[in-house]
């Protein structure tokens, strides 16, 4: 009992995507038409990145290039912006989850041996927002972008069109909050790792910069995704097998049952009229609310079942990964390294969080008000 409360508190999204997908299973029983609720390419696409991603860390290539650049500097505030540059360009290309993955547990280490753990709850919220508002750019950064682009008939440079006035924004209130937040006052950083790595280290770094550049064209709907996927697998197999354990696959299966409750739904006749009522029409403000209680993951996935303005969805369910812990599940990593440290004062952390988050929100909002008028 004690391992399944424990799997359930690790993987709560998860249990619940199940749940409802079981229950929705009973009210219409599985048939042939259960084939058509999956979306293949999107699951291809983001185990390709996963992937991906995984071997790029098993290297600590983002590791080294976010050493190098703060190592270059001397105050508590320009290492403070270098730590949410990083987050925020990094998550465009290599995800929130995988830019939190890798720059808090660093932020936190050189801020530690600095002396300077007064700074790690101010850092780590804006490194968590940075990672948030950056990965909205494109339809690599999140799981949901993913998704929402992969079922939209927008081109690669529609989509990032369409979400540069926010990141333009997050941008600048991001310096804002940093330098309104962290003092600029002394810092002293200590001395970069020895990266010493073989000709075979080297060579798959190589390897999973070839596959990234295909998992772009596949994004880019320039190579199909079934044999670019099946030779990313095989090369991981043959070349680097161990990698293969390290994505969270948790996140596919979420998707599959969420796919079968929608799919389910939207033949429930009374349900899909109701929330299609709700949903169209009303798109970014639904999709924010819902995922301040359900994350914006499955956010996505349920409204876009009943609406087909996707532009909006995307816009509410990146905006609605602000707000509450939960709204975004990327926010959970941090949340969760900040809760490992030493003398964390869980209560202050969870207050900066929401008041930060709900002031990029309401600014955000207020944007998208004015982008849509």
């Amino acid at each position: 009992m004690q391992k399944l409360i424990r799997f359930f508190k690790h993987e709560t999204v998860l249990c619940i995507s199940f749940t409802v997908a079981v229950i929705s299973c009973m009210i219409v029983p599985p048939d042939a038409r259960y084939r058509t609720y999956i979306d293949a390419r999107t699951l291809g696409i983001l185990l390709m990145l996963m992937l991906t991603m995984s071997g790029f860390q098993k290297q600590y290539v983002f590791w080294q290039i976010g050493e190098h650049l703060v190592s270059r500097m001397r105050s508590a505030r320009s290492v403070a912006l270098i730590f949410l540059m990083l987050c925020f360009f990094s998550s465009m290309f290599i995800t929130n989850d995988v830019a939190l993955l890798t720059f808090v547990p660093f932020s936190i280490i050189t801020l530690s041996i600095s002396g300077r753990e007064d700074l790690y709850i101010p850092v780590i919220v804006l490194e968590t927002i940075a990672a948030n508002l950056g990965s909205m750019l494109t339809p690599l950064g999140n799981p949901q972008n993913l998704y929402l682009y992969s079922l939209s008939d927008m081109s690669l440079g529609s989509f990032v069109l369409l979400m540069l006035p926010y990141s333009l924004i997050s941008a600048i209130l991001l310096l804002v909050f940093a330098l309104c937040m962290v003092k600029s006052s002394g810092i002293t950083l200590r001395e970069m790792r020895s990266f010493s790595r073989s000709a075979k280290d080297r060579a798959l770094i190589g390897m999973y910069v070839v596959c990234f550049v295909l998992s772009i064209l596949v994004v880019a709907r320039i190579l199909p995704y079934h044999w670019i996927l099946l030779l990313l697998v095989l090369a991981i197999l043959v070349f680097d097998r161990s990698t293969l354990k390290m994505p969270d696959y948790s996140l596919l299966f979420t998707f599959v049952f969420l796919f079968v409750f929608i799919g389910n739904i939207k033949r429930i006749p009374a349900l899909s009229s109701v929330l299609q009522d709700l949903v169209s029409s009303h798109e970014i403000g639904v999709s924010i609310l819902l995922s301040q209680v359900i994350s914006n993951v499955p956010a996505a996935i349920l409204c876009s079942g009943f609406t087909e303005d996707l532009p909006k969805l995307i816009i509410g369910t990146n905006l609605g990964g602000l707000g509450t812990l939960i709204a975004s599940m990327a926010s959970l990593i941090s949340f969760k390294q900040y809760c490992n440290v030493k003398d964390a004062t869980v209560p202050r952390y969870l207050k900066v969080f929401t008041i930060c988050n709900l002031l990029f929100l309401l600014v955000l909002l207020v944007v998208s008000l004015l982008l849509q008028a």
